[in-house]
């Protein structure tokens, strides 16, 4: 019996994005945790782009068929988290509410876009935005 794929899709040169990535564990039953380079060409970032989301503004999840953006994607990640390891169980009691997730990632989105400022990187811009290029 195949395991469920389940898609992590986030800036890999975010180095801040890339770590938490890195670290970040799914507990064995619910699947296979798949990280996507969301500035690499593929087809979730072309369905992330159809469905009209912005990559720069929220990391997706897609589990089940389903897409989760931005705070929906990082408490969708924490209640299928392994609780193994300081960061793991520390994620899951940071966004395991709904409503807390809500309220830090905007402040977490906000600190990766000064950083990704400071390091002058380059939006991903997967929609395409004229004059988007830049944090």
């Amino acid at each position: 019996m195949s395991r469920d794929e389940i898609l992590l899709v986030y800036d890999k040169e975010c180095p801040a994005c890339n770590n938490y990535c890195q670290v970040v564990r799914i507990r064995e039953d619910v699947g296979d945790l798949k990280i996507v380079d969301a500035r690499e060409d593929s087809a979730i970032r072309n369905e992330i782009t159809d469905m009209g989301l912005d990559i720069d503004q929220g990391m997706v999840l897609k589990m089940g068929g389903q897409i989760y953006y931005g705070s929906d994607a990082i408490h969708a990640l924490a209640l299928i988290s392994s609780r193994s390891g300081i960061l793991n169980r520390l994620n899951y009691w940071m966004f395991k509410s709904k409503v807390i997730s809500s309220l830090f990632y905007p402040v977490l989105r906000a600190c990766r876009n000064l950083l990704l400022r400071v390091l002058n990187k380059t939006k991903i811009n997967n929609l395409g935005v004229d004059g988007n290029e830049k944090f």
